[in-house]
């Protein structure tokens, strides 16, 4: 009998498989509905293939018993992303339905809150799951940040680019890929750009008032980056000094098992002279 317990790769598969599938299904509907563009279908599917392919490749390394059920919730988030990042690619063509961009992204931001209320109360919360979720609002608020730009100039890009910047100056850095102590103030300047990002783009408020408030976001981000950096440059010595501490307790404990190794053979080696004298006096 199979356990239910163990990894089980074509589970996983099929479950990539069924989210590609939906992403294909929505980038249909919609490109019948609105009559979208090559540009809005290639980059839809490119999308859908990136997320097929990323996912499956960290599933396959960190083998989890199951794809679980917020893992689900964030793979629909995912698949409503990619029905955005078609709708903003087919912008550049032609407008796209603004009740629809908008109906589409605030399902999306809605669901970020849930699949970790999910993940919580189903007991199947995972590193995988974290960085899927994080990935995905990281995507969206950069296709949101493309969309606001071409009605608020390039400086816009700053809020999408941040993280990447981020993310890009930690494979320099190495003290920037320590854990950061949880913040309330981080997850609250985060989903507020998403909000902010959404309100510009619906352009229910002035030029002017769009701009101010998408200013203020990002002057939020910039300081809750800011604080962040500043809290690992802070703490990258301690740290270094501990992981030393620790490699030289190491590097002392296997002394001393050689210097005990190497008493145990001298003691046997007397031992066993003392036994060759003692049977030649008893031979003699």
């Amino acid at each position: 009998m199979a356990l239910n317990n163990t990894y089980d790769a074509r589970l996983l598969a099929q479950e990539t498989t069924v989210g590609a599938g939906l992403q294909l299904l929505v980038l249909a509907l919609l490109g019948t509905a609105i009559g979208m563009g090559p540009a809005g279908w290639l980059t839809g599917l490119a999308f859908a293939l990136a997320t097929w392919a990323v996912l499956t490749r960290a599933l396959r390394r960190s083998r989890p018993r199951s794809f679980g059920p917020a893992n689900r919730v964030t793979l629909g988030r995912a698949i409503l992303v990619g029905g955005v990042t078609a709708l903003v690619a087919d912008s550049f063509e032609s407008s796209p339905p603004v009740s629809l961009l908008v109906g589409l992204t605030a399902v999306a931001l809605i669901l970020d809150g849930v699949d970790g209320k999910v993940a919580r109360h189903t007991g199947t919360s995972t590193a995988l799951g974290a960085r899927f979720d994080m990935e995905v609002d990281a995507f969206l608020i950069l296709v949101l940040s493309v969309y606001v730009s071409m009605s608020l100039g390039p400086w816009v890009l700053l809020i999408g680019t941040m993280r990447y910047a981020f993310v890009a100056a930690a494979r320099v850095l190495p003290w920037l890929n320590a854990a950061l102590p949880h913040s309330m103030a981080r997850k609250t300047v985060a989903a507020l750009q998403g909000i902010v990002l959404l309100v510009a783009g619906a352009g229910i408020m002035p030029l002017e008032g769009n701009a101010a408030a998408v200013l203020l976001a990002l002057a939020s981000l910039v300081w809750s980056f800011g604080r962040d950096i500043t809290w690992l440059y802070r703490h990258r010595h301690p740290v270094g000094e501990r992981e030393q501490a620790q490699e030289r307790a190491q590097e002392r404990a296997q002394e001393t098992e050689r210097v005990l190794e190497q008493e145990r053979v001298l003691e046997q080696e007397q031992e066993q002279q003392v036994r060759d004298g003692v049977r030649e006096l008893v031979e003699a």
